[in-house]
């Protein structure tokens, strides 16, 4: 199994574009599909938390106010990344703020992101809904600490991906669902799962 860093951030608002900055990232690394390492940081990147955000994640502008700087927590995080793959449950969300709170740094965001969001709308139709609690719940996952804390979801999205990949070696024949053909799952129209899992299961 590769190397994949699963990335999550707790954040200010929905777009960077619009000024929302990053308050905490938390990355757990998996090798082999088993943790090996994880990073996990409030940062202060100089704006003030509003309050709705404060009760969702509970964490407070005073919290914040004494955490390092957000580009050298951005830099600790890229260089624990590496070049590996980064997975995230909505990617598109994460992937915006790596690359925005990256690009205010100085440096690259040059990793792919593959998408448990997207993944487990192609592999798991009938679930109630697609949101990360509820497919822990769906999947009887362990609940990891605190939701909407960067770490607990991190890791939670862990163990989604973890039983994406159980899936589709078990279920669907798969013998490697390697980051390449997750992130070609992932872009597969919803008509063409079933063949797209035919041409990629073992003989």
């Amino acid at each position: 199994m590769p190397i994949t860093a699963v990335i999550d951030f707790e954040t200010t608002g929905i777009s960077p574009g619009c000024g929302d900055r990053a308050t905490e990232v938390a990355i757990v690394l998996l090798d082999g599909g088993r943790v090996v390492d994880r990073f996990q940081s409030l940062m202060n990147a100089g704006v003030r938390i509003p309050s709705f955000i404060t009760q969702l994640t509970g964490i407070t502008n005073a919290m914040v106010a004494g955490a390092p700087d957000a580009a050298q927590v951005m830099l600790e995080a890229s260089r624990f990344v590496g070049d590996v793959p980064l997975v995230a449950h909505n990617a598109a969300f994460d992937r915006k703020f790596w690359q925005a709170e990256l690009d205010r740094a100085g440096l690259a965001a040059p990793q792919p992101f593959i998408c448990t969001l997207l993944l487990s709308r192609r592999l798991y139709p009938q679930a109630p809904n697609h949101k990360l609690g509820s497919l822990v719940d769906y999947h009887r996952l362990p609940r990891t600490g605190q939701a909407h804390r960067a770490l607990a979801d991190a890791e939670m999205a862990a163990g989604l991906l973890g039983q994406i990949q159980h899936d589709l070696r078990t279920r669907h024949g798969v013998r490697q669902p390697d980051n390449a053909l997750l992130m070609a799952l992932q872009r597969c129209a919803k008509a063409s799962v079933s063949s797209f899992m035919a041409r990629h299961a073992q003989p």
